[in-house]
C-alpha cells in the first residue's frame, strides 16, 4: 500500500471532493483520482461512492479513513521529530488509587525526570477506570486496589482482557480524622464507636461482574448512616481538617502529611479485611527505563509507609 495514495485519499474524504483535494494537494485530478482506483485496487474495498455531488465514504471507506487518520498522523510526528532534530520525549503514564504512599513515590520519581523533553501523567482514580484507561487511552501502567476476597473477579478480568498483574503491597485500613475529634482521644476504636459521626467516602467501588449496588453494600457497611462521598483526594483531607465529627477509611497515611492538615491515623482492631493493590500493563508492554524507576520509588515509600502493618 503506498502511503502517498493515503495521504491522496485522506484529503479526497477531508473535502468531498476530487477538485479540491487536488487544489490542497497541488496534484493533477487525473493523476489523484487514477491513485485512488489503485488504492481500492490494492485493499480490495470501495472508500468512495462517486457522483455528481461528490466523493461520498462507503462504510468500508470511513473504517479504512479511520484507520488511516492514525498513522497519517504518527507519520507526521516522525518526520517533524526528525526534521526539526528533536530528540525522542521522556514519557510516563499510570493511574493509580487515592493513596499517600504511592503520591510520595511519584513525588520523589519526579526528581529522576531528566533535561530532555517529557510527557508524564498521573492520574488518581478507582480501579475500573485504572484497567480503562490502560485498554483505551494509552496509558501505559496502572494500580489498582481491591479486597483480598474480591481477588478471583480482578485475576479473571484481567487474564481476559490480556494485562499482566504484580502485587504491590498488602495492608488493612486505617481511621484517618481530625485531630481534635472525640474519636482521637479514645484508647481504642471498635465499629460500634464510629455510629456518631460522619464517613468521608470515594464514591466509585468498582468489583468486575458483581452489580454496583452490592458492591458498595460491601464496601461502605452499616457502621454509620452519615456519608458524604468525595472523589478528589485533596478535598477529602480538606474537610477531615475542618470538620472534627468526620473520619475516614484509607491505606496507612505519611505522618508528615497529616501533620499539615491537622489529623491524625488510628489502627481499629475490629476490622482486618486486607487490601491489595496490584502493579497492572498489557501483557505485551516493556517497562521503561522511567516505569522501573518509578517502580523502585514505590517499593521503597511502601517499605516505609506501610511497614508497621506487618509487625502486627
Amino acid at each position: 500500500m503506498n502511503i502517498l495514495h493515503m495521504k491522496y485519499a485522506y484529503e479526497v474524504a477531508k473535502t468531498g471532493s476530487i477538485n479540491k483535494a487536488s487544489e490542497t494537494l497541488l496534484t493533477a485530478q487525473p493523476n489523484l483520482s487514477r491513485s485512488i482506483k489503485e488504492l481500492e485496487a490494492d485493499l480490495g474495498i470501495t472508500i468512495f461512492d462517486r457522483s455528481a455531488k461528490g466523493m461520498k465514504l462507503t462504510p468500508e471507506g470511513e473504517e479504512f479513513i479511520r484507520y488511516a487518520s492514525g498513522v497519517l498522523d504518527q507519520i507526521n510526528d516522525i518526520e517533524q521529530m526528525y526534521r526539526e532534530g528533536k530528540t525522542k520525549k521522556q514519557r510516563f503514564s499510570i493511574s493509580v488509587p487515592r493513596a499517600s504512599y504511592i503520591s510520595a513515590a511519584f513525588a520523589r520519581f519526579s526528581r529522576s525526570i531528566g533535561p530532555d523533553a517529557a510527557e508524564i501523567f498521573y492520574k488518581e482514580t478507582n480501579s475500573r477506570r485504572a484497567i480503562k484507561n490502560i485498554l483505551d487511552s494509552d496509558y501505559k501502567l496502572g494500580i489498582i486496589r481491591y479486597a483480598q476476597n474480591y481477588d478471583k473477579y480482578f485475576r479473571t478480568m484481567l487474564e481476559e482482557k490480556e494485562l499482566t498483574w504484580d502485587l504491590v503491597a498488602e495492608f488493612h485500613y486505617v481511621l484517618l480524622m481530625n485531630r481534635e475529634s472525640p474519636l482521637a482521644k479514645l484508647p481504642k476504636i471498635h465499629l460500634s464507636d464510629l455510629a456518631p459521626y460522619i464517613e468521608i467516602a470515594h464514591a466509585d467501588p468498582y468489583v468486575p461482574s458483581l452489580p454496583m449496588a452490592q458492591v458498595r453494600k460491601m464496601e461502605l457497611p452499616d457502621e454509620t448512616d452519615r456519608r458524604i462521598y468525595v472523589f478528589e483526594r485533596g478535598s477529602q483531607y480538606d474537610l477531615l481538617a475542618r470538620n472534627p465529627n468526620t473520619f475516614m477509611w484509607v491505606s496507612p497515611s505519611r505522618k508528615k502529611l497529616l501533620d499539615g492538615f491537622g489529623l491524625v491515623q488510628r489502627d481499629c482492631p475490629d476490622n482486618r479485611k486486607t487490601y491489595r493493590d496490584v502493579l497492572i500493563h498489557k501483557t505485551d508492554y516493556r517497562l521503561t527505563e522511567l516505569d522501573k524507576q518509578f517502580i523502585t520509588e514505590l517499593c521503597e515509600a511502601k517499605r516505609k509507609y506501610l511497614k508497621y502493618q506487618h509487625e502486627d
